[in-house]
């Protein structure tokens, strides 16, 4: 069985601010980089191999503080581990956009088919990229325990694909600054292939961590 842990990125200062931040990039808070030492001392018992981290600034830094802990372990960035591309609303404070700019927002996690904002990006494109990633994890020497660095977006979008949803079924899963874990497997009792283990773990976080733009 292949194992893969996920995690996104620390708390940013747009986080804190309420703005949208999409593939543009915002410096990790104290708190965010708080939040990294801590999974990142959870993280180095679990004999990672290898790093895959989105290229984003607040990714890499979350990756850097997390490979401290591992002096022989492999980095990779990866522009598929991207967050979706928001287009025209990103740096964009959530509470001025007008009503048809919320309307563009809300179909990213409302289920309707194929939303995206003007010059942004389809959930299902963001999920084509995704997987990518987690063929290559498939390509990877037997024993080897990938981690992926990611965003909030493009991890609940992984996470409802391999659940079988569509791209674009509606967001329920809370994704906080925080890791989780998929398994690659047979099992007679589950769908084979990857299979969600665990989600929006945050135990080992002393402080609460944000889900997106929400407190």
């Amino acid at each position: 069985m292949l194992q893969v842990y996920l995690v996104r990125h620390g708390e940013t200062e747009w986080n804190v601010a309420r703005r949208i931040q999409g593939q543009s990039d915002s410096p990790l808070t104290a708190q965010g980089e708080q939040q990294v030492y801590q999974v990142a001392n959870r993280v180095k018992t679990l004999g990672i191999t290898h790093i895959f981290t989105s290229d984003l600034g607040r990714t890499r830094r979350t990756t850097e503080i997390i490979a401290q802990s591992y002096h022989h372990c492999e980095v990779v960035e990866d522009p598929n581990l991207r967050e979706l591309n928001m287009g025209v609303l990103e740096m964009r404070d959530i509470d001025t956009l007008s009503p048809q700019e919320e309307t563009w927002r809300k179909q990213l996690v409302d289920g309707t088919p194929d939303g995206r904002i003007p010059k942004g990006e389809s959930m299902a494109e963001m999920a084509t990229r995704m997987h990518q990633v987690l063929d290559r994890c498939l390509a990877l020497p037997p024993g080897s325990r990938p981690l992926l660095v990611s965003h909030g977006m493009a991890l609940g979008c992984l996470l409802s694909t391999i659940l079988g949803l569509p791209a674009s079924a509606e967001r329920r899963l809370r994704l906080r600054n925080c890791s989780l874990r998929i398994d690659y497997q047979q099992s007679p009792w589950l769908a084979s292939g990857w299979v969600v283990e665990t989600a929006g773990d945050v135990s080992h976080l002393d402080t609460p961590a944000l889900d997106e733009l929400q407190r």
